[in-house]
């Protein structure tokens, strides 16, 4: 296969996350982004790539190599490792101090707190994370925020196809200490790029997570848009959440009508998941182990509450993972920017989040039943999934490589435009 056809591969197989890394680390004379039939936003070739330049585009992609943190030399620091929500030095529960940005933020506000003092304290030039794309209005677009206000405008999830990291290069090239916002496999991403480039250890001088549940498909998020009464083609903007918790999903049309739903209704989940993609339901590591901090929602089950989401003032779970996010979070309690609450542990991430408890004891297995297909995988290191996996029934182990390898055999491969 030329280097072109094994990249192609990527995406065909559904191993893409679409962070947009290689397409800023190539150049758009090499690899652009565009929507793929799916109409999820992809990488596409569009010049020559070399043998050279895919071995470097395999190293750094987090959908083929994902890993857990290198391990500390002694942990007289406190650190913790939990077998599923891996290395921490405290869990402890928070909101955003200003009220405003617990409002406008999604669930307490802190990941717009954070970003929000970081820049008013002049601990960053810049923070690097999504808004709202102003072309696809369920899409997300990579944005450089300078101050509150900017902060303020990107503020709000964003479950639509994006790509953080597709401003990576123009943001190092600027030469100024940075903070990074997005998904954990972005920031693997960028830990991956470390090892090829020095600037990224020097100016992206916190990396900042959320624990994920996994990206909806774009044509489900229509589908949604379409049950709420709208057509997905006159969506001119689209919040997902935020101005509350959850707050509303909220729709605004070409002729200039605003459709709010509550989450919940949007979602239509039944207390169960909602649709993801493929690379989504067999990752590895959706909590942010190599971030200095992550954030989570706190939702008993998984799920908002229909009965208390209008007045839920929200409030995160924060899992501090290095003693740089430990010392940001004072900093920022001392402040004023964040309100800390009580201290916490993994037994109740496992209660908020009990989906990702899940797909980690069933990664291992799944990742097998993909080498058993022949198909490509993501590869792990130090994410403790083999003793995991061991820990599980034997049936258990099984009957999740034999559903990964059906559902990777019979996916449709995925075309750009």
């Amino acid at each position: 296969m030329t280097p072109e056809e094994r990249f192609g591969a990527i995406i065909d197989q559904h191993m893409c996350t679409s962070c947009g890394l290689c397409a800023s680390l190539m150049g758009p004379h090499k690899i652009g982004m565009a929507v793929s039939d799916q109409k999820e936003l992809r990488p596409c070739v569009v010049g020559t790539l070399t043998k050279k330049d895919f071995a470097k585009i395999e190293r750094i992609c987090p959908g083929l190599r994902v890993e857990g943190p290198e391990p500390q030399v002694t942990s007289a620091n406190g650190e913790t490792t939990d077998l599923v929500w891996g290395p921490y030095l405290r869990m402890v529960h928070a909101h955003a101090g200003n009220p405003l940005h617990r409002w406008e933020g999604s669930t307490g506000g802190v990941l717009t707190a954070l970003a929000t003092m970081l820049l008013k304290r002049g601990k960053v030039a810049f923070v690097l994370h999504v808004k709202a794309s102003d072309s696809h209005p369920t899409f997300g677009v990579s944005t450089m925020s300078f101050s509150e206000a900017d902060v303020l405008q990107a503020a709000g999830s964003r479950y639509g196809p994006t790509a953080p990291l597709n401003g990576l290069a123009q943001a190092l090239e600027m030469d100024l200490p940075f903070a990074f916002i997005g998904r954990p496999c972005d920031v693997s991403a960028i830990a991956n790029l470390a090892e090829f480039d020095e600037r990224v250890g020097h100016l992206i001088v916190f990396r900042l997570t959320f624990v994920c549940g996994g990206l909806i498909p774009s044509l489900d998020v229509d589908r949604m848009i379409a049950r709420a009464g709208v057509d997905p083609d006159q969506v001119v903007s689209m919040r997902y959440r935020g101005r509350g918790c959850p707050g509303p999903t909220t729709m605004i049309t070409a002729n200039g009508k605003t459709v709010d739903k509550r989450y919940t209704d949007f979602l239509n989940t039944d207390g169960k998941s909602w649709p993801m993609h493929f690379r989504c339901k067999i990752c590895p590591e959706g909590t942010g182990e190599r971030a200095d901090l992550a954030v989570s929602d706190t939702w008993p089950g998984g799920v908002p509450d229909p009965t208390i989401e209008d007045g839920d003032p929200g409030t995160n779970a924060l899992i501090i993972r290095t003693p740089k996010g430990l010392g940001l979070v004072q900093d920022a309690e001392a402040a004023g920017f964040l309100t800390l609450g009580n201290d916490i542990g993994p037994e109740d991430l496992n209660l908020y989040q009990p989906h990702q408890r899940d797909k980690k004891y069933a990664a291992w297995a799944r990742i097998n039943g993909l080498r058993c297909a022949g198909k490509l995988f993501p590869r792990t290191k130090r994410l403790r999934l083999p003793d995991l996996a061991s820990r599980m029934p034997c049936e258990f182990n099984a009957e999740q490589s034999r559903g990964a390898k059906a559902r990777a055999q019979a996916l449709v491969p995925e075309r750009v435009r």
